[in-house]
């Protein structure tokens, strides 16, 4: 087999030698990045508000919404309910709605109003965001670390900001009020 040159091997084993310590250093800057503290702790807050999402469905699909099906005007699946805005070609005129199910006529190029697929959504999202609330109040009170915050209104230019500020971070005035009362 030939052997290369000298100068083309020096070549050679320097770009090796480069690729090497280049490749290094991003995996050194990538597991400093990753690797941090806070950064694990967003990846686990993640990981637990996406069980937490999974138990709050199915608590809303498995328990709640059973339960409002059974009131009268909602004789079905509450997240099946919709109305026709405009029928398709396969418009059945037997049934009451003209379709059996929102699938079957969204199928069939009919314009549909989903509204119990909104109000499904909605009473996720109040049970979702009160449960929350009520982790992190509870989570409040038990330690001294507050998660909600109360906020007030600058008397200058109304915006919010924390209870506890002495300067308002948007018109930068003092809360306690010094301007008014003159140097």
């Amino acid at each position: 087999m030939p052997r290369l040159d000298e100068s083309t091997d020096l070549y050679l084993r320097e770009r090796e030698s480069g690729v090497r310590h280049h490749t290094w250093r991003m995996w050194d800057s990538f597991a400093n990045f990753a690797l941090r503290d806070n950064v694990l702790e967003v990846a686990v807050g993640l990981i637990l508000a996406a069980s937490f999402t999974a138990c709050a469905n199915s608590l809303v699909t498995d328990i709640i919404l059973p339960v409002i099906s059974l009131l009268p005007f909602l004789s079905r699946n509450l997240d099946e309910k919709f109305t026709v805005f405009k029928a398709g070609p396969h418009y059945n005129v037997s049934i009451s709605a003209g379709y059996n199910t929102k699938t079957q006529a969204l199928a069939d190029g009919a314009v549909v109003f989903a509204w119990g697929t909104f109000i499904d959504t909605v009473v996720r999202f109040v049970i979702l965001a009160t449960s929350m609330w009520i982790i992190a109040t509870v989570y409040s009170r038990t330690t001294d670390d507050n998660i909600v915050k109360r906020q007030v209104r600058c008397k200058y230019c109304r915006k919010f900001i924390s209870e506890k500020a002495v300067r308002c971070v948007n018109c930068t005035s003092w809360v306690d009020g010094r301007e008014d009362h003159g140097h």
